[in-house]
């Protein structure tokens, strides 16, 4: 007899979380082995006999894009299916490079969740269409490559590093890139202790004068 696939429910509005969690307990083959509402219970209530994570991206104060990137380096077979509110690449790129293996929208079909969970657990990856339909019209908009500016940066310093030459401040940049405020902060004084510049000012114009911020 084939193994159910064994599904964690990380999110931090009941009803939404105990709606899916009773939409997937009818689900042949899948079981519900927890659920969390918060990063600190996530981290407590998944183990290694987790296949499958549905994850929200704002838990509260926490982030589920940081969440999944420390569950999925403690977890490493874990397949983490976000199923959020937010439909803007910002949100999809950061999730897909924390690790997250699929994408949904909460406005997703139960026959599209019972599709994306099977998918993930199978090892695949997975956008729910409009989701998918936006990441096409990104790959075939004819975009060329260009030089990648301060290369001594990680990708996501450089992320937050164009968001502030846009001038956002930290709590805008969190949201944006649904990261936590404290993540942000971190992040500023390590891209203004790399380029060497004393402030966000001097950061700003630099990264101005390199094309970020432009768009």
């Amino acid at each position: 007899m084939t193994e159910p696939i064994r599904v964690s429910v990380v999110d931090d509005h009941p009803v939404f979380r105990l709606g899916m969690v009773g939409l997937l307990g009818s689900l042949p083959g899948i079981e519900v082995v927890s659920q969390a509402a918060s990063a600190a219970e996530a981290f407590d209530r998944v183990d290694d006999g987790v296949d499958v994570v549905l994850m929200d991206l704002h838990l509260g104060d926490d982030s589920g894009i940081e969440t999944t990137r420390d569950l999925v380096r403690r977890i490493p077979h874990l397949a983490v299916l976000v199923v959020t509110m937010d439909e803007d690449d910002e949100s999809v790129v950061a999730a897909m490079r924390a690790g997250a293996r699929g994408y949904l929208l909460k406005s997703s079909s139960p026959e599209q969740v019972e599709r994306g969970i099977r998918a993930v657990a199978a090892g695949e990856a997975i956008l729910g269409p409009q989701v998918a339909a936006r990441a096409m019209a990104t790959l075939t908009s004819g975009r060329t490559a260009v030089r990648v500016p301060f290369p001594e940066l990680s990708d996501r310093e450089r992320e937050v590093l164009d968001l502030l030459a846009r001038g956002y401040d930290n709590t805008t940049i969190a949201r944006r890139m649904v990261l936590s405020p404290k993540t942000v902060r971190n992040h500023v004084s390590n891209v203004l202790n790399k380029l060497a510049v004393p402030d966000r000012a001097t950061a700003m114009i630099q990264a101005r004068e390199a094309g970020l911020g432009m768009d």
